[in-house]
C-alpha cells in the first residue's frame, strides 16, 4: 500500500523536526482536514522528541511535541506509524485549542479527546483500505482491557 509519505526510521534520538522525521504529511488530505490552512506552518513547527524503552506515541503537552518511542519508530508497522501520527497531531490541534487532552472524568476509551482522535484515524484507516477487523486489531492496545475495549469500538462505530 503506497501511503505517499516517508518515514524516516534513521533519526531516533534527540529532538528532531518533524518533517524530518514524517516527510509528505503535509500533504495528506487527513492532516490537512486537522489544521486547514496552518497545516504546513504547524507541521515546520512541531518537533519530535525520541524517547528509548518500549511505548508508542504521546503529546508533551507541556512543549506541544510528540513523544515517539525509538523502538516504535525503527520497528513499527509503518501503518500503525502513519495512522498513530495522524492520531497524535489531532492532539496537538487540541492543545493549541486550549482543551484538556487528558480529562481525568472520562476513562481512556470514552475519553472526547481520545474519541475525536482516533476517529479521524479511523476514517484515514478506512480510506487507505482497511477493513474492519484490521482496524480493531490497530486499535487493541495492552492497556485497555477487553470489556472496555468493546465499547471503545462501539464509541467508534467500529463492526467486527
Amino acid at each position: 500500500m503506497d501511503l505517499e509519505i516517508a518515514i524516516n526510521r534513521k533519526l531516533t534520538t534527540g529532538s528532531v523536526p518533524f518533517k524530518d522525521v514524517f516527510i509528505g504529511f503535509e500533504k495528506v488530505a487527513a492532516v490537512k482536514s486537522i489544521f486547514g490552512k496552518r497545516t504546513n506552518r504547524v507541521l515546520s513547527d512541531l518537533h519530535i522528541d525520541f524517547e528509548q524503552g518500549m511505548g508508542y506515541m504521546r503529546i508533551d503537552d507541556k512543549k506541544g511535541s510528540v513523544i515517539v518511542s525509538a523502538e516504535y519508530l525503527k520497528d513499527g508497522d509503518e501503518i500503525y506509524l502513519y495512522l498513530d501520527i495522524v492520531h497524535e497531531l489531532v492532539h496537538i490541534r487540541q492543545r493549541m485549542e486550549g482543551q484538556e487532552l487528558w480529562d481525568r472524568r472520562y476513562p481512556y476509551v470514552d475519553r472526547p479527546t481520545e474519541i475525536e482522535a482516533y476517529r479521524v484515524a479511523v476514517q484515514e484507516a478506512r480510506r487507505i483500505g482497511l477493513g474492519e477487523k484490521e482496524i480493531a486489531s490497530y486499535l487493541k492496545v495492552e492497556w485497555v482491557n477487553d470489556a472496555d475495549f468493546e465499547r471503545f469500538l462501539e464509541n467508534l462505530g467500529i463492526g467486527r
